[in-house]
């Protein structure tokens, strides 16, 4: 099942929303449904989900509505070099950062660090950004680990980790600048519920990144590349911390494209994950 948070033309305020098999949205704030985190923090989300799917709720066509990202109150964090390939491009950015990058991929904490609040982060079909001041710009895509105030992993969505690879490269206490900037992280469209991590890790992901029409880079990895287990990643983020309105966690990303390449105003960057759906979005200079 896959939840969303949108807008239509008959209303303008952002909505929960639950996909339906068909393809249309369901209206869930016609059953009280006003805001996706608390609905996530459902004692038994798929249980509460599935009963408000059978009630006779407006429905709107997918096509007459605006998708946004489907979180909003809940912070963002990232965990990085989880996979192998992600740690052989970090290794690559420069000498300096060679070795720690690869005692962080062995060692039992994992890397994590904060993204970016709900509230900032784009949609789908809204503009990512590179930073005017970068040169080495690249697009991360991952899959997302949804959580409730408890902790609990209660949903997956598509997420973009863009990255400002020479800034980082050139100095690891620089990775706040690398990755936190405006419009440096897209999430979306859906965040699937119901699905168990061993069923995730069947899934695909793949990115594609066009320029005037032409595709410029492709790539592929699949979720079961992720080293460490989703608990250990969500268990990792809640030490010694607090989520009361949830939170969603990046989980690294296998598919860095050669190192010559970096984004460009106007490119179009689209992450697929095969259990969620399609993350576009426009390149924009911030």
């Amino acid at each position: 099942m896959k939840l969303c948070r949108f807008r239509s033309a008959s209303n303008p305020w952002p909505t929960p929303g639950l996909l339906t098999a068909d393809g249309a949205l369901l209206d869930l704030s016609g059953a009280g449904v006003t805001c996706l985190a608390s609905l996530l923090d459902s004692q038994d989300l798929l249980e509460r989900v599935t009963a408000l799917s059978k009630l006779p709720l407006r429905r709107i066509p997918l096509s007459e509505a605006t998708l946004l990202t489907p979180v909003d109150q809940q912070e963002v964090w990232a965990a990085g070099v989880t996979y192998l390939r992600s740690k052989k491009a970090r290794m690559e950015e420069s000498d300096f950062s060679a070795t720690a990058y690869d005692r962080v991929y062995e060692a039992e904490r994992p890397e994590i660090f904060f993204k970016s609040y709900g509230e900032k982060a784009v949609a789908t079909g809204e503009g990512v950004g590179i930073r005017a001041d970068a040169k080495w710009n690249v697009p991360e895509p991952e899959l997302a680990l949804v959580l409730n105030s408890r902790g609990q992993i209660v949903g997956y969505t598509a997420g973009n980790d863009m990255s400002s690879r020479d800034i980082e490269g050139e100095n690891l206490l620089y990775l706040p600048q690398a990755k936190v900037y405006r419009a440096s992280c897209a999430l979306g469209p859906f965040i699937t519920i119901g699905a168990t991590e061993a069923e995730a890790r069947q899934w695909s992901i793949s990115v594609t990144i066009s320029r005037g029409g032409a595709e410029v880079f492709s790539g592929q990895t699949a979720v079961s590349q992720i080293k460490r287990s989703f608990p250990e990643l969500a268990g990792f983020l809640c030490r010694s911390q607090e989520f009361p309105r949830g939170a969603v966690l990046l989980t690294g990303t296998g598919v860095v494209p050669q190192n010559d390449f970096t984004l460009a105003a106007g490119d179009v960057v689209r992450i697929a994950i095969s259990g969620i759906g399609e993350l576009v979005n426009p390149v924009i200079v911030v």
